[in-house]
């Protein structure tokens, strides 16, 4: 009879084996979804786009009418620049308004950053449909704004600051409304890493205050801006839900036009080019985002 020394292993059990989850295993399942959910549609898509499908039976014939359209200087085109406009507002307003808070968080008051980004974030706790609704009641005709200015004189009673609803700047203070929490983190993440030292070293060097930012600070958090920037802009650009609630006619935006088209006008050919035209904006978009970042990451080294 053996005997089992501290250097001899132990006999494995008979009747159990340890599961194996291989690189198929992991990598198959999100893959199908992927494929499913996502590769299929907008192969679907491309189909309808080219009129190798069609939503009424009998009218399937390839053609390239409805890119040449779309093109060719159509109203959805100019709907579309209408759309980039106010997602370059409504990002630009976006950061603005959420850098400084992000720097005061993360330089300036370091023991109550938790407390503070909480503060931030409780917003999302609360349905995006309320909060919409809660902007229609601050900016309705009898809402909080037109209250105040009927009660100080500034308006007369009964009539309402124009285009303070259903208009597109109801639809660029909302989504501000909405997107400034979600801005202020990246910025926060960029600006929590920044080496202290070399603000320290700005100011031995005599800089100021402000040229310590401009020169160092400003720099090193560009890539967080930039991530805001993407998480503002690329929602911004197909957004249906915000402007369909509190834009009205003259808030009429891209995504409310391909909804359209897929729905009350059953024109899936249409629909379908400007879906894939806004995904392939998109796509681009990204990747000049994942371009400025890997170049940052290499000046950086």
């Amino acid at each position: 009879m053996t005997e089992t020394t501290a250097d001899t292993p132990a006999p494995p059990r008979k009747g159990w084996r340890r599961p194996r989850l291989g690189t198929a295993g992991l990598v198959v399942p999100p893959t199908l979804w992927l494929v499913v959910f996502f590769l299929v549609p907008v192969g679907i898509s491309a189909a309808y786009s080219v009129g190798a499908l069609s939503f009424f039976p009998g009218e399937a014939a390839l053609s390239l009418d409805g890119w040449r359209d779309f093109l060719d200087g159509s109203a959805y085109l100019s709907l579309f620049w209408k759309s980039v406009k106010i997602a370059l507002i409504v990002s630009v307003a976006s950061i603005l308004l959420a850098y400084p808070v992000a720097y005061y968080i993360a330089l300036c008051a370091p023991k109550r950053k938790y407390v503070l980004l909480l503060l931030i974030i409780a917003p999302y706790f609360v349905s995006y449909f309320l909060r919409i609704l809660a902007m229609k009641v601050i900016l309705g005709d009898q809402g909080v704004i037109n209250s105040f200015a009927y009660w100080t004189g500034l308006r007369p009673q009964d009539e309402p600051i124009p285009g303070l609803l259903y208009s597109q700047t109801t639809v660029v203070i909302t989504l501000v409304f909405v997107f400034v929490p979600l801005v202020a983190l990246p910025i926060f993440v960029s600006l929590e890493n920044l080496d202290r030292r070399l603000l320290e070293a700005a100011t031995d060097l005599g800089a100021s205050r402000f040229t310590a930012f401009r020169r160092v600070t400003l720099p090193l958090s560009l890539p967080g801006v930039m991530a805001a920037f993407v998480f503002v802009f690329v929602p911004t650009l197909g957004e249906y839900f915000t402007p369909l609630l509190v834009g009205g006619t003259d808030g009429f935006l891209f995504g409310n036009s391909i909804a359209d088209l897929y729905g009350p006008s059953l024109d899936w050919q249409t629909g379908s080019v400007l879906s894939l035209f806004l995904l392939a904006v998109i796509a681009v978009l990204m990747v000049m985002f994942a371009r400025f970042i890997s170049l940052r990451s290499v000046a950086a080294n």
